[in-house]
């Protein structure tokens, strides 16, 4: 199950980025998942205080 970050509900406040072992969440107005890198433990979704990440 992938994971995808919802653009409208993203805050970028970067604890997704902090808390993914892979590295796999790329910066920006909103932040992004590289699907490569991801290995879809769920820890970003858990993370997200808004709610923005959500599995595909």
């Amino acid at each position: 199950m992938a994971y995808k970050i919802i653009a409208e509900e993203c805050q970028a406040c970067g604890t997704c980025k902090d808390e993914c072992p892979q590295e796999a969440i790329n910066e920006g107005s909103v932040y992004t998942i590289d699907a490569d890198k991801c290995v879809e433990c769920g820890a970003c979704a858990d993370a997200c205080p808004c709610g923005a990440i959500k599995p595909e």
